[in-house]
Protein backbone atom coordinates (compact mmCIF):
# COMPACT_ATOMS: atom_id res chain seq x y z
CA UNK A 1 0.00 0.00 0.00
CA UNK A 2 1.52 3.35 -0.72
CA UNK A 3 2.12 6.08 1.92
CA UNK A 4 -0.65 8.28 0.39
CA UNK A 5 -3.05 5.63 0.40
CA UNK A 6 -5.62 4.43 3.23
CA UNK A 7 -7.11 1.11 3.72
CA UNK A 8 -11.11 0.24 4.06
CA UNK A 9 -10.59 -0.25 7.73
CA UNK A 10 -8.84 3.39 8.02
CA UNK A 11 -11.81 4.95 6.42
CA UNK A 12 -14.57 2.74 8.60
CA UNK A 13 -16.25 5.73 9.49
CA UNK A 14 -16.53 7.21 5.71
CA UNK A 15 -16.94 4.16 4.02
CA UNK A 16 -20.99 4.30 3.32
CA UNK A 17 -19.91 8.04 1.90
CA UNK A 18 -16.51 7.41 0.29
CA UNK A 19 -17.01 8.13 -3.49
CA UNK A 20 -16.71 5.21 -5.67
CA UNK A 21 -13.91 5.63 -7.59
CA UNK A 22 -11.51 5.51 -4.33
CA UNK A 23 -13.69 3.10 -2.63
CA UNK A 24 -12.93 0.78 -5.99
CA UNK A 25 -9.75 1.50 -5.59
CA UNK A 26 -9.65 0.27 -1.63
CA UNK A 27 -11.64 -2.54 -2.50
CA UNK A 28 -8.98 -3.65 -4.93
CA UNK A 29 -6.31 -2.84 -2.71
CA UNK A 30 -8.17 -5.48 -0.21
CA UNK A 31 -8.37 -8.40 -2.64
CA UNK A 32 -4.47 -7.95 -2.83
CA UNK A 33 -4.23 -7.85 0.47
CA UNK A 34 -6.56 -10.92 1.77
CA UNK A 35 -8.17 -13.01 -1.35
CA UNK A 36 -5.18 -13.12 -3.65
CA UNK A 37 -2.19 -15.77 -3.11
CA UNK A 38 0.01 -17.51 -4.96
CA UNK A 39 1.22 -21.41 -5.17
CA UNK A 40 -0.28 -24.28 -6.62
CA UNK A 41 -4.57 -24.82 -6.31
CA UNK A 42 -6.96 -27.12 -7.54
CA UNK A 43 -9.97 -24.65 -8.36
CA UNK A 44 -13.84 -25.78 -8.37
CA UNK A 45 -13.72 -26.04 -11.87
CA UNK A 46 -11.31 -29.01 -11.57
CA UNK A 47 -8.77 -27.14 -13.31
CA UNK A 48 -5.34 -26.19 -11.81
CA UNK A 49 -3.71 -22.59 -10.94
CA UNK A 50 -0.77 -20.74 -10.04
CA UNK A 51 -3.02 -18.71 -7.96
CA UNK A 52 -6.72 -18.26 -6.21
CA UNK A 53 -8.93 -15.86 -5.03
CA UNK A 54 -10.71 -16.09 -1.56
CA UNK A 55 -13.41 -13.77 -2.43
CA UNK A 56 -15.50 -15.02 1.12
CA UNK A 57 -12.27 -13.17 2.83
CA UNK A 58 -13.92 -9.66 1.67
CA UNK A 59 -17.38 -9.94 0.76
CA UNK A 60 -17.02 -11.44 4.69
CA UNK A 61 -14.90 -8.44 5.74
CA UNK A 62 -16.88 -5.84 7.52
CA UNK A 63 -15.76 -2.93 5.12
CA UNK A 64 -15.18 -5.24 2.30
CA UNK A 65 -18.96 -6.56 2.40
CA UNK A 66 -20.01 -2.74 2.69
CA UNK A 67 -18.09 -1.81 -0.26
CA UNK A 68 -19.22 -4.41 -2.43
CA UNK A 69 -22.81 -3.52 -1.89
CA UNK A 70 -22.28 0.01 -2.81
CA UNK A 71 -20.17 -0.56 -5.76
CA UNK A 72 -22.07 -3.09 -7.16
CA UNK A 73 -25.62 -1.93 -6.94
CA UNK A 74 -24.91 0.75 -9.75
CA UNK A 75 -24.06 -2.13 -11.87
CA UNK A 76 -27.38 -3.97 -11.93
CA UNK A 77 -29.23 -3.35 -14.95
CA UNK A 78 -32.13 -0.98 -15.47
CA UNK A 79 -35.10 -2.52 -14.25
CA UNK A 80 -33.98 -5.54 -11.97
CA UNK A 81 -36.21 -6.21 -9.27
CA UNK A 82 -34.09 -8.90 -7.62
CA UNK A 83 -30.51 -10.05 -6.55
CA UNK A 84 -29.49 -14.09 -6.57
CA UNK A 85 -26.23 -16.08 -6.80
CA UNK A 86 -25.20 -19.56 -6.31
CA UNK A 87 -24.68 -21.09 -2.71
CA UNK A 88 -21.96 -20.44 -0.62
CA UNK A 89 -19.55 -17.40 -2.70
CA UNK A 90 -22.59 -15.29 -3.80
CA UNK A 91 -24.71 -15.07 -0.20
CA UNK A 92 -22.72 -11.90 1.10
CA UNK A 93 -22.62 -10.55 -1.73
CA UNK A 94 -26.61 -10.55 -2.60
CA UNK A 95 -27.55 -9.82 0.75
CA UNK A 96 -24.90 -6.56 0.72
CA UNK A 97 -26.53 -5.24 -2.32
CA UNK A 98 -30.06 -5.80 -0.94
CA UNK A 99 -29.08 -3.61 1.83
CA UNK A 100 -27.51 -1.01 0.73
CA UNK A 101 -30.10 -0.10 -1.77
CA UNK A 102 -32.94 -0.82 1.19
CA UNK A 103 -30.20 2.17 2.53
CA UNK A 104 -31.24 4.06 -0.52
CA UNK A 105 -34.90 3.27 -0.41
CA UNK A 106 -34.92 0.37 -3.34
CA UNK A 107 -36.15 -2.22 -2.49
CA UNK A 108 -34.48 -5.57 -3.67
CA UNK A 109 -34.90 -8.62 -2.51
CA UNK A 110 -31.76 -11.13 -2.42
CA UNK A 111 -32.43 -14.65 -3.34
CA UNK A 112 -30.14 -17.92 -2.70
CA UNK A 113 -29.69 -20.70 -4.85
CA UNK A 114 -28.73 -24.04 -3.19
CA UNK A 115 -26.95 -26.91 -4.99
CA UNK A 116 -28.92 -29.53 -4.17
CA UNK A 117 -32.76 -29.16 -3.13
CA UNK A 118 -33.67 -28.46 0.54
CA UNK A 119 -34.08 -32.47 1.55
CA UNK A 120 -37.19 -30.93 3.95
CA UNK A 121 -40.14 -28.78 4.39
CA UNK A 122 -40.78 -26.90 0.76
CA UNK A 123 -37.85 -28.85 -0.16
CA UNK A 124 -37.02 -25.29 -2.57
CA UNK A 125 -34.08 -24.98 -4.36
CA UNK A 126 -33.92 -20.89 -4.05
CA UNK A 127 -34.30 -19.11 -0.87
CA UNK A 128 -35.86 -15.62 -0.31
CA UNK A 129 -39.21 -13.93 -1.27
CA UNK A 130 -41.24 -15.14 -3.66
CA UNK A 131 -41.85 -12.76 -6.68
CA UNK A 132 -43.91 -12.79 -9.55
CA UNK A 133 -43.70 -15.00 -12.15
CA UNK A 134 -41.49 -13.29 -15.03
CA UNK A 135 -39.65 -10.59 -12.59
CA UNK A 136 -36.14 -9.27 -13.83
CA UNK A 137 -32.94 -10.98 -11.86
CA UNK A 138 -29.58 -10.34 -11.31
CA UNK A 139 -26.87 -12.73 -10.71
CA UNK A 140 -23.90 -12.26 -8.41
CA UNK A 141 -20.63 -14.49 -8.16
CA UNK A 142 -17.44 -13.53 -6.23
CA UNK A 143 -14.77 -15.05 -8.77
CA UNK A 144 -15.53 -16.16 -12.37
CA UNK A 145 -13.34 -18.81 -13.99
CA UNK A 146 -15.31 -21.22 -16.90
CA UNK A 147 -18.67 -19.49 -15.90
CA UNK A 148 -20.60 -22.44 -14.46
CA UNK A 149 -20.84 -22.21 -11.33
CA UNK A 150 -23.45 -18.93 -12.03
CA UNK A 151 -24.74 -20.53 -15.02
CA UNK A 152 -26.55 -23.36 -12.37
CA UNK A 153 -27.81 -20.00 -10.82
CA UNK A 154 -29.50 -18.95 -14.14
CA UNK A 155 -31.20 -22.30 -14.71
CA UNK A 156 -32.64 -22.74 -11.30
CA UNK A 157 -33.54 -18.96 -11.63
CA UNK A 158 -35.66 -19.87 -15.19
CA UNK A 159 -37.05 -22.85 -14.00
CA UNK A 160 -38.37 -21.13 -11.31
CA UNK A 161 -40.20 -18.93 -13.75
CA UNK A 162 -37.83 -15.26 -13.64
CA UNK A 163 -36.15 -13.71 -16.02
CA UNK A 164 -32.42 -13.60 -15.57
CA UNK A 165 -31.22 -9.94 -16.89
CA UNK A 166 -27.24 -10.16 -15.77
CA UNK A 167 -24.51 -11.62 -14.10
CA UNK A 168 -22.15 -9.62 -12.44
CA UNK A 169 -19.01 -10.95 -10.94
CA UNK A 170 -16.58 -9.44 -8.21
CA UNK A 171 -13.72 -11.11 -10.41
CA UNK A 172 -13.22 -12.42 -13.74
CA UNK A 173 -10.28 -14.76 -14.25
CA UNK A 174 -10.63 -14.45 -17.94
CA UNK A 175 -11.31 -18.26 -18.46
CA UNK A 176 -13.93 -18.69 -20.80
CA UNK A 177 -16.58 -17.29 -18.23
CA UNK A 178 -17.44 -14.33 -20.31
CA UNK A 179 -17.32 -16.09 -23.93
CA UNK A 180 -20.13 -18.58 -22.44
CA UNK A 181 -22.35 -15.97 -21.20
CA UNK A 182 -22.14 -14.08 -24.23
CA UNK A 183 -22.58 -17.47 -26.95
CA UNK A 184 -25.92 -17.59 -24.20
CA UNK A 185 -26.71 -13.96 -24.87
CA UNK A 186 -26.86 -13.04 -20.99
CA UNK A 187 -24.65 -9.59 -20.16
CA UNK A 188 -22.24 -9.90 -18.54
CA UNK A 189 -19.47 -7.37 -16.22
CA UNK A 190 -16.96 -7.66 -13.64
CA UNK A 191 -15.66 -5.18 -10.95
CA UNK A 192 -12.17 -6.35 -11.28
CA UNK A 193 -10.24 -8.43 -14.10
CA UNK A 194 -7.88 -10.95 -12.61
CA UNK A 195 -4.72 -9.06 -14.30
CA UNK A 196 -5.83 -5.81 -12.53
CA UNK A 197 -5.80 -7.37 -8.92
CA UNK A 198 -2.44 -8.96 -10.63
CA UNK A 199 -0.80 -5.86 -11.23
CA UNK A 200 -1.73 -4.14 -7.92
CA UNK A 201 -0.51 -6.81 -6.28
CA UNK A 202 2.75 -6.95 -7.35
CA UNK A 203 3.17 -2.97 -6.98
CA UNK A 204 1.92 -3.48 -3.46
CA UNK A 205 4.77 -6.29 -2.49
CA UNK A 206 7.11 -3.62 -3.95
Amino acid sequence: MTKNSRSLTDLSQSIATVDLITLRQQLLDLFCQVAYQEGDFLLTSGQRASYYINGKQVTLHPQGGLAVGRLVLPLLPAGTQAVAGLTLGADPIVTAVSVVAAYEGRSLPALIIRKEAKGHGTRAYIEGPHLPEGSAVTVLEDVVTTGQSALKAVERLQQAGYQVNGIISLVDRLQGGAELYEQIGLPFQAVFKISEIQQRSAALKG
